[in-house]
């Protein structure tokens, strides 16, 4: 990972919502939505908020890891969903590096639509031992057949 440059991260994207990813979507897919999801409003589903910040920060990180030794990874997603975002409504979503560690980086991230801020907090990732981390993966798999 390059410290250096990841320091001056900075994003500045638009995103426009799917009609796809509203939350009634989300839970009619779910075993244990399914029976509420037609109760539930057509604005984004918080769950895909959060893949979506977090999709921005790891193509930022992208650019700065060795993606033979290593592979960007979430550890922690502290956001707060602070308006409906319906279906066809842009959202601005801006974010920069707040911390870097050794191997992990933090970002604030925000994103507001043409009316107020709807979404803003931090999301921390670590660029992990590609290699450690597949072999991690292998022994539950194994350990999962048997």
């Amino acid at each position: 990972m390059n410290h250096e440059s990841i320091s001056q991260i900075s994003f500045d994207e638009v995103y426009v919502v799917p009609s796809h990813q509203t939350a009634r979507s989300l839970f009619t897919q779910l075993p244990h939505g399914r029976g509420y999801a037609e109760t539930l409003i057509e604005c984004i589903a918080t769950g895909y908020l959060v893949a979506v910040v977090e999709s921005i920060c790891i193509k930022e990180m992208q650019r700065h890891v060795d993606h033979e030794r290593e592979v960007v990874v979430g550890r922690s997603i502290h956001l707060e969903h602070r308006g409906p975002i319906p279906p066809g409504a842009e959202i601005r979503l801006s974010g920069w590096v707040e911390r870097l560690g050794p191997r992990s980086v933090t970002f604030n991230v925000r994103a507001h639509d043409s009316h107020e801020l709807v979404c803003e907090g931090h999301v921390t990732f670590v660029a992990a031992d590609r290699s450690a981390l597949e072999s991690k993966i292998a022994h539950k798999v194994n350990v999962s057949a048997r």
